[in-house]
């Protein structure tokens, strides 16, 4: 007995020193999700101040640094705190290219992982999705262009895109390695997408979890807006592919294909989408480009699975496993509308951060579960061997251990909108006084509208939180 007591309270000791390092003890046993409920709580209140204060701030070296200046970044965005918000979206930024250059020469890795299997995922280094990354990217640009920082703000938009072309080169890759990996230990990926439940039809017809047509039609707009007009037509192009039934980027690609006499591009297009709408267009007219972030995007929750698992005999076995999923929220509210000189124009949907969200669990689904059967085997093992050396006791603190310790990981950027929409409309030259009719009612809005300038309207609506910003480009 003397010596299993001396075994527990090294392995008890050894758990604390590997949560220390990177993770706090509250980590250990409570979920991202629990831990953010006061901040979210406070944002639909729309009390910002009070949800920054709730959040819980991570030191440099905590596994869920990043995500905390993400968190952070986004909030001091939401109350026009540009110079603060840019310097931890900088520093969130220093720190992916940090752990990917570590990546590269798999330093810490293993010591990561053999902490995911003593504890649960939260454990392993959180890695910011794609989808994180690109709206990382895109907020830093409205930062530099708040603060009047206009080539900053195209280096922001460039990294935002760049992002996306990476990842589309590696994350089929990625995948298939992870499905492979979980056949090898016995689990079918048929079997575990069953289990996990019948996939929304929006997100089955949804490519990829990455892709964001909001980041490209920003660069668009701010090229456009340079003067760079073949840029803006590429990226509107890009935009186009993947939101192809947004009116407003269909009626940009057409426009600038007219404008570089894009004879082949322009009836192709002409074919899809009909022809430009000459009405919008104007010689001395400016354009007003309105960019929509609605709502709250969903939290990660818990969810409990029997997942069934081949042995190399041919033997099946139902193991319990922990994973995230998303709880949808409600139906969204109405898309934004302008009310100018008696005419109405609606707002549409430029991206949907909560799809991509979803697309992206489900892609990282595999390596999870892969992850979740090698924990569970391991602690059914220290079970055994307490069981062996301390009998009743031993069995019972092996038991609540792995009992309390499995969780699934439910960290995400949680402060993001759950979707964007945009609207853009030419309008003639002057100061106006905009209508905007949106979720929490009306919001009137003064804009200097620029013969043949761009002048951006970003709008944020969330609980009874309404906030715009303008800047003319």
């Amino acid at each position: 007995m003397k010596e299993f007591t001396l075994r527990l309270g090294l392995m008890l000791a050894m758990l604390a020193v590997t949560s220390c390092t990177s993770m706090r003890f509250e980590d250990f046993f409570s979920g991202y999700t629990k831990q953010l409920q006061q901040t979210r709580r406070a944002m639909l209140m729309a009390d910002v101040p009070a949800a920054l204060s709730y959040l819980p701030k991570q030191g440099k070296g905590h596994n869920a640094y990043s995500l905390s200046l993400l968190e952070q970044a986004r909030l001091h965005f939401v109350m026009a705190n540009w110079s603060e918000s840019a310097r931890l979206f900088d520093e969130v930024y220093q720190e992916i290219e940090h752990e990917a250059a570590k990546a590269k020469i798999q330093i810490s890795s293993g010591f990561e992982q053999a902490g995911a299997v003593v504890s649960n995922d939260s454990a392993i280094q959180y890695q910011v999705p794609t989808y994180e990354q690109s709206m990382l990217h895109s907020y830093q640009a409205l930062n530099y262009l708040f603060q009047d920082d206009f080539q900053a703000a195209l280096v922001e938009v460039r990294r935002a895109n760049l992002v996306q072309e990476q990842a589309l080169k590696d994350n089929q890759k990625v995948i298939d390695q992870a499905v492979e990996k979980m056949r090898v230990q016995g689990i079918a990926s048929s079997s575990l997408y069953q289990a996990y439940g019948v996939l929304h039809p929006e997100l089955v017809e949804l490519k990829n979890g990455f892709q964001n047509a909001y980041t490209f039609y920003l660069s668009g707009v701010l090229y456009e807006a340079s003067g760079e007009i073949n840029d803006a037509y590429i990226d509107y192009k890009k935009a186009l592919e993947i939101s192809p039934d947004n009116p407003f980027i269909q009626q940009d690609v057409l426009r600038l294909a007219a404008k570089l006499h894009m004879k082949d591009d322009l009836q192709a297009l002409t074919e899809r989408y009909g022809e430009i709408d000459n009405v919008k267009i104007k010689q001395d007219n400016g354009e007003l480009v309105v960019f929509y972030e609605q709502g709250m995007i969903a939290a990660k929750r818990e969810a409990k699975l029997s997942l069934p698992v081949s042995s190399r005999h041919g033997d099946m076995r139902f193991f319990s496993v922990s994973l995230p999923v998303y709880q949808r929220n409600a139906d969204l509210s109405p898309p934004l509308a302008l009310i100018f000189d008696q005419q109405s124009y609606q707002a549409s949907d430029i991206v949907r951060l909560q799809l991509l969200a979803e697309k992206t669990l489900t892609e990282q689904l595999p390596a999870m579960a892969s992850r979740q059967i090698l924990r569970l085997l391991a602690k059914e093992r220290l079970r055994r061997k307490m069981k062996q050396e301390g009998g009743d006791i031993g069995n019972i603190l092996a038991s609540l251990y792995s009992l309390a310790s499995e969780h699934a990981d439910t960290r995400s950027w949680q402060t993001l909108p759950q979707n964007i929409q945009v609207l853009r409309v030419s309008l003639p030259q002057g100061q106006h006084q905009l209508i905007f009719e949106h979720s929490n009612g009306r919001s009137e809005v003064e804009v200097k509208i620029e013969s043949g300038r761009i002048s951006l309207v970003n709008m944020t609506s969330f609980g009874d939180f309404t906030d715009v910003q303008t800047k003319n480009l």
